[in-house]
């Protein structure tokens, strides 16, 4: 093969002698180029220069032209050089059609490549001030939260303009190297219309994803009911969200199904009760009684920095068969509103049987008929 590209080799040494001078001559013009491209970069980035130097939106270009100038000198100056050392070569363009490509599309396609890579460097940075913005929270609790879904949302927004960019930037280069790109695009709208009818379900999905971590409703973290079934958000994803129930078990729902969604921890919850208490206790005192507790349970350094506001007596709330039935509830930090009620519960029942009120509980009389007539009791002592 190498005998059908530069004919019979006679002199080896002469043959590297001269592929090593355009070698070399190749790396000092890429340098050169670097050099120029860095000097370019840093003046549009501004600040220190090493600093910039060092920075990816810099050294990224650079690297680039250096490869690519080099190529294309050695390309350029290894046929002529070859001639003029008296080889028989079979390959390269003669030099004035050479320069002209360089001088046309050859420019074209490294300036292209160069935008594109700016563009995406552009895009990155962007995608991190967004990440940032998106994660600002009034507590350092739901920052954190916020920052879940904020660094998803934009890295998906990066990832998404990357490949446009680079697909617009690749037909673009195959265009200034004389490649026909109509079939490319004919296939690819093709094949956009057979996966648009052949995934519609699959389009819902991941549109309805998109706008489930741009809107915020829910976040990995939270406690939320979905479609009835109730469970810790473990993961969210663009094509489905996955809630763990109590008893360990995942569900996973393909987000275009979400119908309805209730979460049960955004930004803060309540634990409500329903206390019942006999006819005859005075429901006022109760409340007072209600009110003790929670206070003693907001006072407590186990469980204050959990709960939001002091108890709140919602009142009487039904007159039922065999109670008295009065509504309570206490506002607390997310996720935490189960352990504080199941605290606030056994405060009440310590508290009720310290005061002697009493807590109604079902029961049944059962009579035998003649045997079990009612007897008198006489109290004695």
């Amino acid at each position: 093969m190498l005998d059908s590209l530069i004919g019979q080799v006679e002199n080896w040494t002469t043959l590297s002698i001269v592929l090593l001078v355009v070698a070399v001559v190749a790396y000092i013009v890429a340098q050169i180029a670097a050099r120029v491209i860095r000097r370019v970069l840093v003046s549009v980035t501004g600040g220190d220069e090493a600093r910039n130097f060092q920075s990816p939106i810099v050294h990224g270009p650079i690297r680039v032209t250096r490869a690519v100038v080099f190529l294309a000198a050695v390309l350029a100056l290894a046929p002529p050089a070859l001639r003029l050392a008296g080889m028989q070569i079979s390959w390269g363009l003669a030099p004035e059609a050479l320069t002209a490509w360089l001088l046309g599309s050859g420019l074209r396609v490294v300036v292209i490549t160069l935008l594109t890579y700016l563009l995406i460097r552009v895009i990155a940075s962007a995608a991190k001030r967004l990440e940032a913005e998106l994660s600002r929270g009034t507590s350092a609790v739901e920052a954190a939260e916020r920052a879940k879904s904020a660094k998803t949302l934009a890295r998906l927004a990066q990832n998404l303009l990357t490949v446009l960019l680079t697909a617009v930037a690749t037909l673009m280069v195959l265009r200034e190297l004389n490649v026909d790109i109509v079939p490319i695009l004919t296939g690819a709208g093709i094949l956009g219309l057979a996966v648009g009818f052949g995934a519609q379900t699959l389009v819902k999905d991941l549109i309805a994803g998109f706008f489930l971590i741009l809107e915020n409703h829910v976040r990995v973290g939270d406690v939320a009911t979905i479609n009835g079934t109730g469970g810790l958000v473990e993961a969210i994803n663009l094509r489905t969200i996955v809630l763990r129930d109590l008893e360990g078990v995942v569900h996973v729902f393909p987000n275009g199904s979400v119908e309805t969604l209730a979460n049960r921890t955004k930004d803060f919850s309540y634990y409500v009760v329903n206390v019942g208490v006999a006819y005859k206790e005075d429901t006022d005192a109760v409340a007072d009684a209600l009110r003790e507790v929670g206070a003693e349970l907001a006072a407590d350094p186990a469980f204050q920095d959990s709960i939001l506001e002091p108890l709140e007596i919602l009142g009487v709330d039904a007159l039922e068969d065999s109670q008295v039935t009065i509504k309570v509830r206490i506002k607390t930090v997310p996720l935490k509103q189960w352990a504080i009620g199941r605290e606030l519960l056994r405060r009440i029942k310590k508290t009720f049987d310290a005061k002697g009120i009493e807590i109604p509980f079902p029961h049944m009389s059962v009579y035998f008929g003649e045997a079990s007539r009612p007897f008198a009791v006489k109290q004695t002592g």
